[in-house]
C-alpha cells in the first residue's frame, strides 16, 4: 500500500463536522472534542490509504455505502487491548468476585456464571476472564458458564472468534496459562476448545437496547468514552438493570462513576476500584454514591 506523509490530506473544519455527525446519527458513537486530534489523524490517514479525492469525497462515499462506513468506523474505532491489560482486575475477579459468586450460589441448581465482556474487541478481554474462571474456580466443571462478549466491530468479532493470537500477543499470559490453555500451531496460538465454548461472541451496539438476561460480573473497558453524557447514563442503567443484586462492575483505570442515578457502591481491592450493585434493596446511604466523575 502506498505511503503518504500525514499532512498531504487537508481537511476543512466543516467536512470534519459532517463525518463526525453521520457517524453519531448513524452509530451514536460521538468523537467529541477530547479527541479531536485522533479524530482528524485518522480520517487524514484514511483519505490516504485509501486513494481518496478528499473530506467531501469520503463523506459521500460512507454515505452512501454501508460497507465503506464500516470500514472507516473499524479504524475509527481500533483500541489498543492485550491479555490481561489490568492485572488488578484480574486480581479483584479472581479474589474477590469469584469467592462472592461461589457462596451466594453455591447450593443453585444450576449452577449459573454469566460475565459480560462489553466492547471485548479481537477477544483478548473475553479470554483472559475465562482463563481466570478456569485457574480460580474450584470444579469448574461444575458451573454453567456464559461469557457474551459483544462489540460494534464485526471484523474484530471475526478475529476473536478464531482464538488465534501470534506469541507477542501473549507476552501478558503465564508460561503455565499457555501451555494449559493455547495450543501452538503453525498459524499462531489457538485457545483450547475448553476455553472458547465458554464465550459466545455477538455484534451489538451498547446502545441499542437488547435484552442480554442477569449477569454477575460486567467489564465494560474503556467504551463509555465514545457516548455522549446522554447515552452513557442510559447504557449505565442497561448495566446496573442487568446485574444481579451483589454483582459487579469493572471500567477501565483511567474511568470513574460520578452523579448517576444508579447506587453503586464503590469498592478499592488492591490497585483498582470496583464497582457492585447492592444486595438489599433498601434505600443506600448518600455516602455509597460516587465520588468521581466519569
Amino acid at each position: 500500500m502506498k505511503s503518504h506523509p500525514a499532512t498531504t490530506t487537508k481537511l476543512s473544519e466543516s467536512e470534519l463536522d459532517d463525518i463526525r455527525t453521520l457517524i453519531e446519527q448513524r452509530s451514536a458513537i460521538l468523537f467529541d472534542a477530547s479527541r479531536e486530534r485522533f479524530f482528524s489523524t485518522r480520517i487524514r490517514e484514511y483519505i490516504e490509504e485509501k486513494e481518496i479525492a478528499g473530506g467531501a469525497a469520503l463523506f459521500e462515499l460512507v454515505r452512501s455505502s454501508s460497507t465503506e462506513y464500516e470500514a472507516l468506523l473499524e479504524r475509527l474505532l481500533t483500541q489498543e487491548t492485550s491479555f490481561f491489560r489490568y492485572p488488578a482486575i484480574y486480581d479483584a475477579l479472581e479474589k474477590r468476585i469469584l469467592p462472592e459468586v461461589q457462596e451466594r450460589k453455591f447450593w443453585q441448581n444450576p449452577r449459573a456464571l454469566r460475565i459480560w465482556s462489553a466492547g471485548c474487541s479481537t477477544g483478548e478481554e473475553a479470554y483472559s476472564i475465562a482463563i481466570t474462571l478456569c485457574d480460580a474456580l474450584k470444579f469448574v466443571e461444575a458451573w454453567e458458564i456464559e461469557i457474551l462478549a459483544t462489540d460494534i466491530s464485526r471484523r474484530a468479532l471475526r478475529q476473536a472468534e478464531r482464538g488465534l493470537y501470534s506469541k507477542r500477543s501473549l507476552q501478558d499470559v503465564s508460561l503455565g496459562q499457555v501451555d494449559a490453555h493455547f495450543t501452538n500451531t503453525k498459524h499462531g496460538f489457538q485457545v483450547r476448545p475448553r476455553i472458547r465454548k465458554m464465550i459466545s461472541f455477538a455484534q451489538m451496539n451498547l446502545v441499542e437496547p437488547v435484552y442480554v438476561g442477569k449477569m454477575d460480573c460486567i467489564f465494560c473497558m474503556n467504551v463509555l468514552m465514545y457516548f455522549s453524557e446522554e447515552r452513557r447514563l442510559a447504557i449505565l442503567r442497561r448495566f446496573y438493570d442487568a446485574l444481579e443484586p451483589g454483582g459487579y462492575f469493572l471500567l477501565g483505570h483511567s474511568e470513574t462513576l460520578s452523579n448517576v442515578p444508579m447506587k453503586f457502591e464503590s469498592l478499592v481491592i488492591g490497585d483498582c476500584r470496583i464497582y457492585r450493585k447492592p444486595v438489599a434493596a433498601e434505600p443506600r446511604a448518600a455516602s455509597v454514591l460516587l465520588e468521581e466523575s466519569l
